[in-house]
């Protein structure tokens, strides 16, 4: 007889049913565990024996064959360890044959029979419940898993006696609830920056459109202060980006204590990240930095620093908002909609942009653009927003912190999100949440300049030699800035200071 138990492999975020097929035979003792599985699978033949023998059972003296099905699908990770002990329990009758019926079954287990936390209980239940099924996970992913469904059955226990226990009826485990982690207060504000009045308008219309930014500047001028206190100003996940960046972080192994956050996450890798660090791959095809930062900030510190291949690998994820990593064996598909927040001193030594300043390595003019051309012109033109952020003067430094802080600026970001949200919503895009991310097609309706507006884009488009994506990326952040002001039509202020922004763009592109 062939006993048998669901359980699920990864697919990027998507959560696959895989049968195991368990059968205890007469012949020579023997354990054997077929199905494509990769080395963590395979050692779970040791950690299952081991669990057993804790929990008072012992395997019999017989031929155990485990069969992972379907046969040609990769099965990777530990968390195959519960289902193939549960379905040996059950195949020998130390839990009734049908207590498996009806669930999915995922954790990793401990020599002594102990159950441990795995990766991508979020995904996994989201797909048991829409089989129709339970999830038998470890108590520590219980508050995770509840957030599937508020009708999903879950057994979460943290070993195998207290499943057994449960089955037969002498331990009853209650269902978990959801957690969230508290929304912490944060010590950054933007009240702690004095001066760069320039840089946290920026800040603001990046944070309130979606947009890309990227901050040019000498050292110690507040780029990365700057950056740190972007979060600060960005409104909540709302429920849905809540379930989506959470499977992302499931999969990753990046939710602790089985809760979720509110947060929107803000991931700064150092310059020496890989390609595969960034855009996601390894053995397991893993996300990257990108996806762990969807829906949220991925900030570049010391942007010409990072290897020219890797910051390139960026271009396609910045278009279409989703990352495709392909191995020779499967190819998974990540999101990846984020805000990218950069940072850059204007060369070498960093002080080029400084009045009077002479370079040691020769010509100013030779100086920064060696070092900015290793920012390649396609990557520099999905950048909407581009900006000089001087240095700060002793003047600045003593006069008393400014008036207006974080949450001044994250109420009137979240009022121009929401208008973003209706009328994106009204159009027939429910999906569409942010400026930055509205199809360019839309753009003609929701963007149309007044007439004084049109021309002076029109003249400027020639003056500047725009791309079409330029073109688009003008409008959007002229859409934002109206959206700011509360204007339904797009004024000539608002593209001139959008144009302004551009300018300094194609400044820095021409001195490279």
């Amino acid at each position: 007889m062939v006993q048998r138990v669901s359980t699920v492999a990864f697919e990027g975020i998507e959560a696959r049913a895989v049968d195991v097929q368990v059968q205890v035979v007469p012949g020579l003792p023997n354990f054997l565990i077929v199905g494509l599985p990769d080395k963590a699978v395979s050692e779970a033949r040791e950690r299952v024996r081991a669990a057993l023998v804790a929990s008072g059972l012992a395997l019999p003296a017989r031929r155990i064959i485990v069969n992972l099905a379907p046969a040609d699908l990769p099965k990777e990770g530990s968390h195959y360890d519960l289902p193939i002990a549960l379905g040996l329990m059950a195949a020998i009758g130390a839990i009734p044959p049908d207590a498996l019926t009806g669930f999915t079954v995922l954790g990793e287990l401990g020599l002594d029979g102990s159950l441990a936390p795995v990766a991508g209980v979020l995904p996994a239940a989201i797909g048991a419940n829409a089989r129709d099924e339970g999830l038998i996970c470890p108590e520590a992913c219980g508050a995770e898993a509840a957030w599937a469904s508020p009708d999903i059955q879950i057994i979460a226990a943290t070993s195998l006696i207290q499943i057994a226990n449960h089955f037969k009826g002498t331990q009853v485990l209650s269902r978990p609830q959801p957690k969230i982690h508290a929304r912490e207060e944060t010590l950054l504000d933007l009240r702690d920056i004095k001066g760069q009045e320039s840089a946290k308008r920026a800040l603001e219309i990046a944070a309130a459109g979606g947009h890309h930014l990227l901050m040019a500047g000498s050292p110690g001028s507040g780029k990365s202060m700057l950056a740190a206190r972007l979060p600060s100003i960005l409104p909540p996940l709302s429920p849905a980006e809540l379930l989506e960046v959470s499977m992302i972080a499931s999969v990753a192994g990046e939710i602790k204590d089985g809760a979720l956050t509110s947060r929107r996450p803000f991931r700064a890798p150092h310059h020496s990240a890989s390609m595969a660090a960034l855009t996601g791959g390894g053995l397991r095809a893993r996300p990257g930095e990108i996806s762990l930062a969807h829906q949220g900030v991925l900030f570049l510190d010391e942007l010409p620093e990072f290897d020219p291949r890797v910051l390139d690998s960026l271009r396609a994820p910045l278009e279409n908002g989703e990352v495709a990593v392909s191995r020779a064996n499967h190819r998974v598909t990540y999101p990846a909609r984020f805000m990218l927040v950069a940072a850059m001193n204007p060369c070498r030594c960093g002080h080029a942009f400084e009045p009077g300043f002479s370079c040691k390595r020769g010509r100013i003019d030779r100086c920064t653009s060696d070092y900015q051309a290793r920012i390649s012109g396609p990557l520099m033109d999905r950048i909407d927003l581009r900006i000089e952020v001087p240095a700060v003067t002793a003047a600045d430094l003593i006069l008393p912190p400014p008036s207006e802080g974080s949450a001044e600026v994250a109420a009137r970001v979240a009022a121009a999100r929401d208008l973003q949200t209706m009328r994106y919503a009204a159009a027939g895009l429910p999906g569409t949440h942010t400026n930055a991310s509205a199809p360019a097609s839309v753009l003609e309706t929701v963007a149309q300049p007044d007439a004084q507006g049109l021309t002076l884009l029109r003249d400027a488009a020639e003056t500047m030699r725009l791309t079409a994506r330029g073109y688009h990326r003008v409008l959007r952040v002229a859409r934002t800035l109206a959206d700011l002001d509360g204007a339904e039509k797009i004024g000539r202020l608002h593209l001139a200071e959008a144009l302004s922004y551009r300018a300094l763009a194609e400044d820095v592109r021409r001195a490279a």
